[in-house]
Parts: C-alpha cells; sequence; structure tokens
C-alpha cells in the first residue's frame, strides 16, 4: 500500500530564515558592542579637552545624515532615528561614567547638607565624578557643622522644600568666599533665605528632573543668579559638561512657571486619579480596551502614585499661589464644563481652535513628536 508524501509545511522554509535573522541580530550585536567601544574613546577624549558628553549640534547633524542615508538605501528613516537615538542614551550614560574635567581645579571641599537624600545622591556622584572633594551634612550631623562647614568651597542645600528656608538659616557662618547653592524647584524664598544668610556668592538651581536619571544628558537645570554670578561660572560650566542644559530664570518667573508645569499639573494628575477610583472600573480592562495615547495617558497618571506622596504634597502645597493658579484651573474647568451642558458645539469648536491659534506651530511639531511616544507605548503592549 503506497502513503502519501507528507505535504511540506512552511517550517522547514521559515527555521532556515529564523537562523538568518538569528545571525544577523549577532552581527548587530558585534556592531553595537564596537560601537560603545568606540563611545568608551570619545568620553576619554571630551573628559582630557574638557567638551560636554552632550553636543547638540552634533547629534543634530548626525541624525539628519542617517535619515538621508536610509532614504537612499530605501530603509525607514524613522526606524533609524529610533535605533540611533537609542543607542545615544547608551552612549550618553556610558560616557558619563568615564568622569568629567574638574573645572574649578583649586575649589576646596564641597558639603552638600542632605546629601545622603537621593538627588543630594546623585549631584554628590556627578562631583565626585568630576573630581571634587564631597563631603554630607545630614539630620543627625549637625554637631559636626561647623567643622565641616568652615573651610567650605561650596555648600549645596538639598533638602525637603518644607525645610530649606530653615536649613539655610540654620548654617553657621560660611567662608566669604563660599558658593552657597540650593536645589529646591521653589526659588522666590530660598533665594532670599541665602541671600540673608550669606554675605558672598549665592545661586540658585532647580533641576528639572528626578533623582531617578541615569545621566544628565539633555536634562534641563533652571538657574537663578544670586550674589556675584561670576563666583559661579564654574559650576554652571561643570553642569553643562555633565550634558545638561541651563535656562536662566528670574525667581518670579520660575516660581511662576513651576506652578503650571509641576503644582498644577501634578494637582490635576492626582484629581484624575480620584476620579478613577471613584468610578471603580478595572485597570486591567481600562488597559485592553486602551488606544496608544489612552495608555500613555494612564501610565503617566500611575506613574505619579508610584512616587513618594510627601513629596508632591510638598511640591502642591509648596506656595499659596499655587492654590490661587490652582483655583484658576478650577474656574476654567468650569466654564468648559458649561459649554457641555448648553450643548453649544459652536462654542466649544471656537474655543477649541482659539487654543491652537495660542500653540501655533508647536501644536503639529507636539503632534508629531507624540507619534514616537505613541509607538514606544504600544509596543510595550
Amino acid at each position: 500500500m503506497e502513503h502519501p508524501e507528507p505535504s511540506v509545511g512552511p517550517e522547514a522554509p521559515l527555521g532556515e530564515l529564523r537562523d538568518q535573522i538569528d545571525a544577523v541580530d549577532k552581527q548587530v550585536m558585534d556592531l553595537l558592542a564596537r560601537r560603545l567601544e568606540l563611545v568608551a574613546e570619545v568620553g576619554e577624549l571630551k573628559g582630557q579637552h574638557g567638551l560636554p558628553i552632550y553636543a547638540p549640534d552634533r547629534e543634530r547633524a548626525m541624525i539628519a545624515a542617517r535619515r538621508a542615508e536610509a532614504e537612499r538605501r530605501g530603509l525607514p528613516p524613522d526606524l533609524i532615528e529610533d535605533v540611533l537615538r537609542r543607542c545615544m542614551r547608551e552612549a550618553y550614560a556610558h560616557e558619563k561614567n568615564l568622569g568629567f574635567t574638574r573645572q574649578a581645579p583649586d575649589l576646596r571641599h564641597i558639603v552638600i547638607v542632605g546629601g545622603s537624600g537621593q538627588m543630594g545622591q546623585l549631584f554628590g556622584r556627578m562631583l565626585r565624578l568630576s573630581g571634587y572633594d564631597v563631603h554630607s551634612l545630614d539630620r543627625d550631623d549637625w554637631d559636626r557643622a561647623d567643622e565641616l562647614l568652615s573651610d567650605a568651597g561650596m555648600v549645596l542645600v538639598s533638602v525637603p522644600i518644607q525645610d530649606t528656608v530653615s536649613v539655610i538659616e540654620r548654617l553657621p557662618t560660611l567662608p566669604d568666599d563660599c558658593l552657597l547653592v540650593d536645589l529646591t524647584s521653589t526659588k522666590a524664598g530660598p533665594m532670599a533665605a541665602m541671600l540673608a544668610a550669606h554675605p558672598g556668592p549665592v545661586l540658585g538651581l532647580h533641576p528639572m528632573f528626578g533623582p531617578d536619571v541615569d545621566n544628565l544628558a539633555k536634562q534641563v537645570v533652571a538657574y537663578v543668579p544670586g550674589r556675584d554670578p561670576e563666583a559661579s561660572t564654574w559650576l554652571l560650566e561643570q553642569i553643562r559638561l555633565w550634558g545638561a542644559r541651563l535656562h536662566q530664570v528670574s525667581a518670579a518667573d520660575h516660581d511662576h512657571a513651576m506652578g503650571l508645569i509641576q503644582a498644577q499639573r501634578h494637582f490635576a494628575t492626582f484629581a484624575d486619579g480620584l476620579h478613577l477610583i471613584r468610578e471603580d472600573r478595572s485597570l486591567d480592562e481600562l488597559l485592553a480596551l486602551s488606544s496608544p495615547i489612552y495608555r500613555l495617558e494612564l501610565i503617566m497618571i500611575g506613574r505619579l502614585f508610584g512616587q513618594n506622596p510627601e513629596l508632591y504634597a510638598d511640591i502642591i502645597m509648596s506656595s499659596p499661589d499655587n492654590l490661587a493658579l490652582i483655583e484658576r484651573y478650577h474656574d476654567r474647568f468650569a466654564e468648559a464644563l458649561e459649554i457641555l451642558r448648553a450643548g453649544d458645539r459652536e462654542a466649544f469648536i471656537a474655543r477649541f481652535r482659539e487654543i491652537g491659534e495660542w500653540f501655533g506651530p508647536h501644536a503639529g511639531r507636539f503632534r508629531a513628536e507624540s507619534q514616537s511616544l505613541l509607538a514606544h507605548a504600544d509596543a510595550q503592549r
């Protein structure tokens, strides 16, 4: 009796193709390993010559060139840019560990008040990578404050918002040439306190990022010049070498902007979370039914509640100006709700267009920029 020949399925050719893909993946990993070796050499040269790890002009030119080359070769330019940006992010982290040129070689030791806190630890690590002698003054060390601070070249205050002014006022007399700096997310109160407590150079800093960043490349640090700005030039240049972007601002303008960027935004996220738990729907079901953009919004809401509630309470409640701003937000929410209650479609469209005109060309850029974020969020499902 004859047996029919077994039908040829797709598994054999699929297996061969998958083997070839695996081999290509190995080649890609070999090339990435070589790229990191070259990055290490670049980092060493930057460290020797005092160059920042982030060079925006070089990055823009390289991305533009690679996108053009991708188009010539029939490859998706967005794919090539995504791969390169991920490689560069790893490169910045790698270069950071190689150290930095010390911009103030003759500076005496640095004391970080609150150096055991997360942000204090981050700045302490970056300063040590730059060759500075860094000490920490924490809650249980105040009996040694005179000893630690008597000959300090810089004192950096990194304590919770509600403690900042009282800690500054508690500082003993510092050397006249000592640079006094704070890292607080409000600036008017701490700046006034530092200028009153110390007759020497003063600088206000606000790192616009959390302490969990791997490196400072592309991060923003706001700074408020205080007394004797020339005395803090070395520190600002040091921060540039770490890869951060610096933005000068007055204390008043800073605090108003932070009301919008931090206090109002965090409060609105808090209210979103409160609304979600009162509606009491299954989070898994919401995620399963989410479009990429709603999933990303849920991620950003949930991210807040995975962090320290005391920190966010302090940020939101740090100033009566924040309360006034949030009350204005509440009034404008009510204004928008009235349009909905009235069923006034034309009014909604008119307000929508008015807001779009305020955003201007940024609206189109933001839409394009968000596409890569949405694609990444969708890929993480």
